[in-house]
């Protein structure tokens, strides 16, 4: 369930951002940020300390993309 829940937010985050629609692409950093938890469980169990290191830096991509869509930064 979570590699389903990992894949399924990080290829609609990246569906919205690929898009046209402006609304949906506002929402892709939003919804990336919902699938780090799975991702972080996932690097956790595996003991993939390199894995970790990623998620901690799409986290911040996520968080500066969401700051930025939603005119904060």
């Amino acid at each position: 369930m979570t590699q389903f829940l990992m894949a399924s937010f990080g290829l609609t985050s990246i569906w919205f951002a690929m898009g046209r629609n402006l609304t949906l692409r506002k929402w892709a950093p939003i919804v990336g940020l919902a699938g780090q938890p799975f991702w972080f469980v996932f690097a956790l169990d595996a003991g993939a300390w390199g894995l970790m290191v990623l998620v901690a830096a799409y986290t911040l991509v996520y968080l500066r993309g969401a700051l930025i869509q939603w005119g904060v930064a």
